[in-house]
């Protein structure tokens, strides 16, 4: 039986493929150059929990709160970071989850995925067990909720006197202890690029070369990508997407740009991508408002 590579049954996990092609060999300005101005496709659309810090933070709203605005909006999924959670970063009591869950059900919202604020580049073994605890704690929380992922971070607090190929090493042992511990319990680590450790293409690629997991993929956060062209860094590291988190801004050459959605679609229709891309959406404004008009952008953009 042929074997499947390990980012793509991590995909696959998350009803999410994973193309054969290199985007990136092609460029991604001459991807699907025939495709119309909207491209159906098969992706559903989430809501990144994050959209509402602000009110999730001081009480203005809730995780419910956030799901019925949800599913009357029309997202087909919610990714219900772990912050929002009462009393994060203890796990929350089990009555809790099943109440999320339940709800979720009701309003027919898929619970997507959630996520911990981790850091994995502690020099010091001890805090990095720590951050491991976290990681596996919110992994059975997220077997729980029925959420096929869980989102991390490689790491914010980088130390000195030590190369980026030296950190990535201990790193990638890091996430390939939660990845196993991820399989046991059906949840996919989701490494998200956040312009710390990971800023650019080439380090999600390397950092995921390192990693021998099939639970391992890649939360491709189109908006922490700041140096170069976006768009290309995007085509080069959508082989190993299992989640997004599909922002109104981007910065090209160094730039906040508005979001090309046409050109971001192209890249998409032509991977084998399948799964939810959760959008999020930062800054000032009314999040109800710019979470409505960015949703419908999206919808539009994907046919």
């Amino acid at each position: 039986m042929k074997k499947i590579s390990r980012r793509k049954f991590a995909a696959t996990a998350l009803l999410a493929g994973i193309g054969t092609k290199s985007l990136v060999a092609r460029g991604y300005s001459e991807i699907n150059p025939k495709s119309k101005k909207n491209i159906p496709l098969r992706n559903k659309i989430a809501l990144n929990a994050y959209s509402f810090n602000t009110l999730l933070r001081n009480g203005e709203m809730n995780l419910f709160d956030l799901m019925k605005f949800s599913s009357e909006l029309g997202l087909d999924g919610v990714d219900l970071t772990g912050y929002y959670f009462p009393g994060y970063p203890a796990i929350p009591p089990d009555e809790y989850v099943y109440r999320i869950k339940r709800y979720a059900y009701e309003l027919g919202l898929h619970i997507c995925g959630t996520g911990v604020r981790n850091d994995f580049c502690y020099a010091d073994p001890e805090k990095r067990n720590a951050e491991k605890k976290l990681v596996k704690d919110w992994i059975i929380v997220a077997g729980k909720l029925g959420a096929p992922g869980l989102r991390i971070f490689a790491g914010h607090n980088v130390p000195e006197g030590y190369s980026w190929n030296e950190i990535a090493e201990w790193v990638s042992e890091e996430i390939e202890a939660c990845a196993e511990f991820g399989r046991n319990h059906g949840v996919v680590i989701e490494i998200q690029n956040h312009n710390a450790f990971l800023k650019t293409s080439d380090h999600v690629n390397n950092l995921l070369k390192l990693i021998e997991s099939d639970w391992v993929g890649l939360k491709l956060d189109i908006g922490s990508f700041r140096t170069g062209n976006p768009y290309e860094e995007i085509a080069s590291t959508i082989q190993h997407a299992v989640s997004w988190q599909l922002k109104e801004n981007v910065y090209l050459d160094k730039k906040v740009t508005p979001v090309d959605l046409e050109k971001l679609i192209k890249i998409i229709a032509a991977s084998d991508f399948k799964g939810y891309i959760p959008i999020e959406t930062l800054g000032q404004g009314d999040p109800y408002q710019k979470v409505t008009d960015l949703f419908h952008k999206v919808k539009q953009a994907f046919g």
